[in-house]
């Protein structure tokens, strides 16, 4: 987690300057003064459209909540918000690459797709949190081979289920697809199927890719 990041921080501790000695979460989980940068910037969305939303008014919904860009920024965030099981009906949260709008129209998401997975409300309501965080993990963790392929992923809640869904940005490889759909079933620990379909095949059904 804690190698190159896009504003070009190298691998070592953020530190401060002149004579303090740095002291990690590790060492000290309130008084930390040392961080651990990540590859990429991330930033947290969250929208809860509700009944009247259509596709002309839902970016008005759309909350851009916070930039991170080191483990311990993240913690913070996330040890910060409300609970994905705690979330309304029709909610969302969006977590994407730094530049990345949670929207098929964006130029990083047009061409791609993504890998997604229902979990039924009755049977994942005390594990979605847990589902939800290693998501999270495996995307700033950089746990996939095809790293550059990842723009962002959203858990969305419903009334029958949760949703957890991958983004890519491209969709006609099926190779690399299938490479990120097996980590991240492998990642995350769910029974069940994952299924890829590219953002423009959505409203015609074509046939998904499953894992």
């Amino acid at each position: 987690m804690a190698q190159n990041n896009s504003n070009g921080n190298s691998n070592s501790l953020q530190v401060p300057t002149g004579d303090n000695k740095y002291v990690t979460v590790f060492n000290d989980p309130v008084n930390f003064n040392a961080k651990h940068p990540l590859n990429n910037s991330w930033t947290l969305w969250f929208d809860n459209p509700g009944k009247k939303s259509n596709a002309n008014n839902w970016e008005q919904s759309l909350k851009e909540l916070i930039t991170f860009d080191t483990v311990e920024d993240f913690w913070g965030v996330y040890n910060n918000i409300m609970k994905t099981c705690d979330l309304s009906v029709s909610s969302n949260y969006h977590l994407f690459k730094q530049g990345i709008k949670p929207m098929w129209e964006d130029s990083a998401n047009k061409h791609g797709g993504k890998w997604s997975i229902q979990l039924p409300r009755n049977k994942t309501m005390s594990d979605i949190d847990n589902i939800w965080l290693y998501t999270m993990l495996a995307c700033i963790g950089e746990a996939f081979e095809h790293e550059s392929e990842v723009c962002g992923v959203v858990v969305s809640v419903r009334k029958a289920f949760f949703r957890i869904a991958l983004w890519t940005r491209s969709s006609d490889n099926r190779d690399v697809a299938m490479s990120i759909g097996r980590t991240l079933k492998g990642q995350i620990g769910v029974d069940g199927a994952f299924e890829f379909q590219p953002h423009h095949d959505t409203k015609t059904g074509g046939k998904p890719w499953v894992v």
